[in-house]
């Protein structure tokens, strides 16, 4: 986490460059960390990245964290490719699918030895139901724990789980390894596609490193303000 900004990584899934910049120059004084995801990078590609940076320096902010959550998920070579071919745009980290494996998951690693490489578990709109149905062992927290310790023996040094499956996680892979908890969603707050949700301050007591947060936070009148409560409510946690 920055020094006296809160480990919260604001998802800027927005319709339009100008909104993403908006966004970002909003929440840079308050989180650690602004997210690039799927969508937002197959429309404007580096351009996003780069555009989150300059807004966050407008807001007065030179050191915040780029994670792009591209959830890579292919033949190791065509993902260690991927990555590379994202180097430039120095992310702090990198998502890729747990269930590609290990050789896949440290082909990404050591494409990008200077990224933290994130290994997504279960997405956190999966219910017991639809793994079943997809036909991976469960329940979910057995499967996430299971995809955690493989993708950390294979170089991932950060894994994204939900809330429900941080503490387990927790306890079956090393300290050095950042946590990382989307589905949060403050009391109050919808839960809209995702299954397995907390509030922000029971997934940092169980052991998240960093919170992923969109619409409770952009969907605000006042982000900024959105973004301020929230850390101001995980601050006192442990």
């Amino acid at each position: 986490m920055k020094p006296n900004r809160a480990p919260i990584a604001v998802a800027l899934d927005a319709p339009n460059l100008d909104t993403l910049r908006s966004w970002a120059q909003a929440v840079a004084p308050v989180v650690s960390t602004l997210k690039v995801g799927l969508e937002v990078f197959c429309r404007d590609g580096a351009i996003a990245v780069i555009a989150a940076r300059e807004a966050a320096r407008a807001g007065g902010v030179e050191d915040i964290e780029l994670f792009l959550d591209l959830k890579l998920h292919d033949i190791p070579a065509t993902v260690a490719g991927a990555a590379g071919a994202v180097a430039h745009l120095e992310p702090a980290i990198l998502t890729v699918h747990a269930a590609g494996g290990a050789a896949m998951i440290e082909a990404a690693a050591l494409a990008l030895p200077n990224t933290r490489i994130a290994a997504v578990t279960v997405l956190t709109s999966i219910d017991e139901e639809t793994l079943t149905s997809i036909g991976m062992a469960g329940p979910s927290i057995e499967a996430a724990v299971r995809l955690a310790v493989l993708a950390t023996n294979a170089g991932a040094r950060a894994v994204v789980c939900s809330p429900r499956e941080v503490s387990a996680i927790r306890a079956a892979v090393g300290a050095d390894i950042t946590l990382i908890t989307p589905g949060v969603r403050p009391v109050g707050s919808a839960a809209g596609d995702q299954k397995r949700v907390a509030t922000p301050e029971q997934a940092i007591a169980d052991g998240a490193d960093l919170l992923v947060i969109g619409r409770p936070i952009t969907g605000a009148a006042d982000i900024a303000h959105a973004a301020l409560d929230i850390a101001r409510s995980i601050a006192s946690v442990n």
